[in-house]
């Protein structure tokens, strides 16, 4: 079982088939608690927020609604599944949900962390050409053009928009991913954009986060479109990518580390100084844990 996105299932946006815009989304998922305010766990201290997700599933065990949980085959180990439910979802379903590229399409990844690299995943198995990233850590881009990328920009020393069009024959990219949201990123991504162009914002900087734009950039058909969870409805794209994935299309086991759960520093030692992508915490009777 992958355990993924809360939502109510009753709204009218759960019920035209768009739970991922759920009504209630922020206070299913974000707040910590359930819908009618309770948690699943109470201390000494009072209540304990365990219901982010849904589920809170970062424990030996977890409380989840049926709505969160996404049935998966037996063959793969649930350490290498547990990413899909949240970054690879959103980054590889802003490519395949929301963006929808043709083969031969060309798109930019603004940031490569795990989210981005999913997209880029998701960019190599619908065919995309050129597939460019842009990020300012040079292992984050080298492994990007492992998985897969034709160009990596470091923008801490180059203009990503400039070099983005030099390497479009001055046009710009069919499609952006910004992965990010800073404003100079998410600016970037949306002035690499070709007429017409789609960007799919994905990066998240808070609830305020004002970002300015040239409108008259976006009147030649250029679109700047939210998402969220990589529109995805989880008990339908897991699946799908796990299918990819085993057809050999969708290698999203080569961004994922795995840690003993006593290994917790070391995971987030690692992750700081760009030495994994995503890191997994495994939990077994002999690393303290009781699962």
């Amino acid at each position: 079982m992958v355990l993924s996105y809360n939502f109510c299932g009753r709204c009218d946006n759960c019920t035209a088939g768009l739970p991922m815009h759920c009504r209630h989304f922020m206070g299913l998922n974000f707040t910590g608690a359930r819908g009618d305010g309770t948690t699943p766990l109470n201390d000494d201290a009072g209540p304990v927020l365990g219901a982010f997700f849904g589920q809170s599933s970062w424990s030996t065990f977890a409380v989840a609604t049926q709505r969160c949980c996404v049935k998966v085959g037996p063959e793969l180990p649930l350490a290498l599944l547990g990413p899909l439910g949240c970054g690879i979802q959103t980054g590889a379903g802003a490519v395949l949900n929301t963006l929808k590229p043709a083969p031969g399409s060309s798109i930019a990844v603004f940031g490569v962390g795990s989210v981005g690299l999913a997209a880029v995943l998701a960019a190599v198995a619908a065919g995309c050409s050129p597939i460019i990233v842009v990020d300012i850590d040079d292992s984050a881009l080298s492994k990007a053009r492992q998985l897969g990328a034709t160009h990596i920009v470091n923008s801490s020393s180059s203009d990503p928009v400039g070099l983005i069009r030099d390497l479009t024959g001055g046009r710009g990219v069919q499609y952006t991913v910004d992965c990010i949201a800073l404003p100079v990123v998410a600016r970037a991504a949306i002035e690499s954009l070709q007429a017409p162009g789609t960007c799919a914002s994905v990066g998240f900087q808070g609830p305020s986060n004002n970002i300015t734009v040239n409108q008259g950039h976006l009147l030649f058909g250029r679109t700047v479109i939210g998402v969220i969870e990589g529109d995805a409805v989880a008990a339908m794209l897991i699946p799908r990518l796990l299918k990819m994935y085993r057809e050999g299309r969708f290698p999203f086991d080569r961004i994922i580390d795995t840690f003993a759960f006593a290994d917790i520093n070391e995971a987030i030692a690692a992750v700081r100084r760009g030495a994994t992508t995503k890191a997994v915490l495994t939990y077994s009777p002999n690393d303290g844990s009781d699962a």
